[in-house]
């Protein structure tokens, strides 16, 4: 058995491929074994439809967690912003590694930034979290942009680009590094204007929770930092009883003096699509040291964020 093969499961998209690949050469060095790609398909890489319509929080992880539980993959890898907030029975997330660029950035056309878009620029986007920043933003400094919903991989959305349809369009920093196309980006999004996805530029590493002894070999590819800062982002996400596709920012920021760590961060945001109203606020307070911890610290910022108005905001909440 020490030689066998680990089978890894991951979607079949070039990044996907990517995180996968990155991470089956961790995992290697770590248990001594070789690591077999099993490539999969899920509902959201076969649907045409929007996210925000076929659902958005599981599409792309209910069938890489399938083959986990019948056994057919060791582990699979997935992009932590869209693992639903309620884990499985049977499933544990053995590993969250350190966390890539949170960022959202834009490709435009021509090298330009945000805030020198023409008048009525065309920015494509999938996401109606980023949808209701971008234009929160543009409204309060007098930018007229259009913001336009689109679907597809990293090449089909810059296309749009360069084809000449958009004017640009709005990625995950994280996702372009990992495929090696980070200089396409033509301005890095500030997360004080652009809050990213709960979770965004991290990984999940997931197997079953019956085996301990890759419980146990995963744990090595743990950030116990970055896996704090997702655990508060995703319970402030699930105490608003918003999924994946819902207009939700949020960041937790390691606050840190020279080497010594002091303090976390969270942030966060909602607002309509339309961005004419916004609900903004952050926390500050020691690193929580335990899972639970984590948990209470982003459930006590959702609960400030209900108590000004959140839910009205998220259009229909997801049960």
């Amino acid at each position: 058995m020490r030689n066998k093969a680990l089978r890894l499961g991951t979607r079949r998209s070039r990044l996907a491929m990517a995180q996968s690949g990155q991470v089956a050469d961790a995992v290697s060095q770590v248990t001594g074994r070789p690591v077999e790609l099993v490539e999969i398909t899920t509902y959201g890489d076969v649907s045409r439809e929007h996210l925000a319509q076929i659902g958005g929080t599981g599409v792309f992880v209910a069938a890489l967690r399938e083959a986990l539980l019948r056994g057919e993959v060791d582990f699979a890898v997935h992009s932590l912003k869209d693992l639903p907030t309620a884990q499985p029975d049977g499933l544990v997330l053995a590993a969250v590694p350190e966390r890539e660029d949170p960022r959202d950035v834009l490709v435009a056309r021509d090298a330009l930034k945000f805030t020198d878009l023409p008048r009525g620029a065309r920015i494509g986007t999938g996401a109606p979290r980023r949808m209701a920043q971008l234009n929160a933003y543009a409204r309060a400094h007098g930018l007229d942009i259009e913001t336009v919903a689109i679907r597809g991989n990293v090449d089909t959305r810059i296309g749009f680009v360069r084809e000449g349809g958009l004017d640009a369009v709005v990625l995950a920093a994280a996702g372009l590094n990992r495929i090696g196309r980070a200089d396409e980006v033509t301005d890095f999004l500030s997360v004080d204007t652009v809050l990213p996805a709960p979770g965004q530029g991290a990984l999940a590493v997931e197997c079953s929770a019956d085996d301990a002894e890759l419980i146990a070999a995963l744990a090595g590819l743990d950030d116990p930092l970055t896996r704090a800062a997702v655990t508060a982002e995703r319970s402030l996400l699930a105490a608003l009883e918003a999924g994946c596709s819902a207009p939700v920012g949020a960041l937790a920021d390691i606050l840190a003096d020279g080497q010594t760590v002091k303090e976390m961060r969270l942030r966060a945001v909602v607002g309509t699509t339309d961005g004419s109203a916004q609900v903004q606020l952050s926390t500050t307070g020691p690193v929580p040291p335990t899972h639970d911890a984590a948990m209470a610290f982003g459930r006590e910022l959702a609960t400030d964020m209900l108590a000004q108005g959140a839910a009205g905001l998220m259009g229909e909440r997801a049960h």
